[in-house]
C-alpha cells in the first residue's frame, strides 16, 4: 500500500502512456464483451435441431419448359421415379424446401374474421409422403392418407386438414393443446390431425423458425422443387442417379441444384458463419495488441526509471518489490481502464440490442472477459518487470562523474 503514492505520482508523469493503455483496455473490452455475446448466441442458433435428419435428405428442382404437360401428373410420376431409385426412402414434391430461406409464410387464426388475432407460421404444401420424407417425429394424431390431399391448380382451393409443428399449436391454442382443433386460413376452416415434436420452416433465423403449418395439396408447376430420403451412407450414390432417372422419362426439362439439405441448411447460415470467424479474428487481433501494449507500456517506463530503478536497488530493495511496483502500476491503469470499459461495454450493448436486434448483453460476458483481461495485464507486465528487477545497483552510480578530475 505504501507504494501507492509513488506509483501514482509515476503515472502522473507519463499521462500519455498511461492514458492510451486505459483507452485501449476500455475499448477491448467494450468489443470482446459484445462479440462473446454474439457468438454465444450464434453458436446456439447453428446448433439448435431443425427436427429433420439433413444428412438423410436430398433437395432439387425441376424446370420444365413443356406447357402440354400436366404438371400435378408429371409430380406424381417423378416421386414413382424417385421411389424407385435403390437407397430412396421416400421422395415428395413440395411447394418450398424448409431451411432455405424461400418460401411461403402467413397468419392463422381461430376465427375466421379478418380483423381476429393471427399466429404468424410458415406453411407448405406436399401429398401425403411429405412426413415420412422429412424424417420427423408425429408425437400427437395421425399421418396424411391420399383421401386428405386435394390435387389442384388453384389457391384459391384447399384441404380440410393440416399437420402443425408443436411450437405452432403451443402458441396459437396453448401449451399440450391443438389436436383435433380448427384453425383458419383466408377464412376457411383447416383441422389439427397431426403434430410433429420439431419442424423448421424456410427461415430458421426468425422468431417463428419452429412454426410450420403442411397442408395436403398437389400445385405443381414449371419449377418444382423436390425433396427424397435416403439411407445416409447412399446419399451420394443416389445423388448421382436422380438426374439421369428422371431426364429418362421426360428429357425436355433441366434438373438444377442437387443437393443435401445440410448444404441448404449451411449456404443459408453462411452469413453468421462468416460474422463469427471475423468476431473471432477481431477478437484476436485486440488481445494481441493490447497484450502488445501493456508490454511496451512497461517496457517504456522502465527505460525511463532505469535510474531509478539502480537506486532502489541500491538502498536494498529486494527484486520482489520491483516485480511488485510494476504489476501494482498496471494494474491500476488496467482498474481504470475496466471501469469505463464497462461503462462503453453496457452502452454499445444497448446500441447493438436498438439497432440489430440482438440479445440483451448478459454480466457474465463482461466479467469473463474483464477477468481475462486482468490476466493478461499481469502476464504482460512480467516478463519485463522481472527485466527491471535483474537491474544492477551499480546503474546508480554509473552517471555521477568524479568530484576531481
Amino acid at each position: 500500500m505504501l507504494e501507492l503514492k509513488p506509483i501514482i505520482n509515476a503515472l502522473l508523469r507519463s499521462k500519455v502512456g498511461a492514458i492510451l493503455a486505459i483507452l485501449q483496455l476500455a475499448l477491448t473490452l467494450a468489443i470482446v464483451s459484445n462479440s462473446l455475446s454474439i457468438i454465444s448466441e450464434r453458436v446456439t442458433y447453428l446448433n439448435k435441431p431443425t427436427g429433420y435428419p439433413e444428412e438423410s435428405i436430398i433437395t432439387f428442382s425441376v424446370m420444365s419448359f413443356d406447357d402440354k404437360i400436366d404438371a400435378n401428373q408429371q409430380l406424381i410420376v417423378d416421386e414413382r421415379i424417385l421411389n424407385s431409385i435403390p437407397g430412396v426412402i421416400e421422395a415428395v414434391g413440395v411447394s418450398s424446401v424448409p431451411l432455405s430461406g424461400g418460401g411461403s409464410n402467413s397468419g392463422f387464426s381461430l376465427t375466421p374474421e379478418d380483423d381476429s388475432k393471427h399466429t404468424n407460421a410458415g406453411h407448405l404444401y406436399a401429398n401425403e409422403q411429405v412426413i415420412r420424407t422429412l424424417g420427423v417425429k408425429l408425437i400427437e394424431g395421425r399421418d396424411f392418407t391420399s383421401g386428405d390431399v386435394l390435387i389442384s391448380s388453384e389457391y384459391a382451393k384447399q384441404p380440410d386438414v393440416v399437420i402443425a409443428s408443436k411450437a405452432f399449436a403451443d402458441e396459437i391454442f396453448g401449451e399440450g393443446k391443438g389436436l383435433g382443433e380448427t384453425i383458419y386460413y383466408g377464412g376457411g376452416p383447416l383441422k389439427v390431425v397431426g403434430i410433429v415434436e420439431r419442424m423448421t420452416n424456410a427461415w430458421p433465423r426468425f422468431n417463428n423458425a419452429d412454426r410450420l403449418i403442411i397442408f395436403p395439396m398437389v400445385n405443381a408447376n414449371g419449377f418444382q422443387d423436390f425433396l427424397v430420403r435416403t439411407d445416409p451412407s447412399l446419399r451420394d450414390e443416389v445423388m448421382k442417379k436422380i438426374e439421369a432417372a428422371l431426364l429418362q422419362e421426360n428429357p425436355s426439362r433441366v434438373i438444377t441444384g442437387i443437393k443435401g439439405l445440410d448444404e441448404v441448411k449451411e449456404r443459408y447460415n453462411s452469413k453468421d458463419i462468416l460474422m463469427l470467424r471475423m468476431l473471432l479474428v477481431l477478437i484476436s487481433a485486440l488481445i494481441a495488441v493490447t497484450a502488445l501494449g501493456i508490454f511496451g507500456l512497461t517496457q517504456f517506463n522502465i527505460s525511463k526509471r532505469t535510474k531509478q530503478i539502480g537506486t532502489r536497488r541500491a538502498l536494498g530493495a529486494r527484486k520482489s518489490a520491483i516485480v511488485r511496483y510494476f504489476v501494482v502500476e498496471n494494474l491500476i491503469v488496467c482498474a481504470i481502464g475496466l471501469v469505463l470499459g464497462t461503462v462503453a461495454t453496457i452502452f454499445l450493448g444497448q446500441k447493438l440490442m436498438s439497432l440489430y436486434s440482438v440479445p440483451p448483453l448478459e454480466v457474465s460476458y463482461i466479467l469473463i472477459t474483464a477477468l481475462g483481461l486482468i490476466m493478461l495485464c499481469i502476464a504482460s507486465v512480467i516478463f519485463p518487470a522481472k527485466k527491471a528487477a535483474n537491474i544492477s545497483p551499480s546503474i546508480a552510480t554509473r552517471s555521477v562523474r568524479p568530484l576531481c578530475q
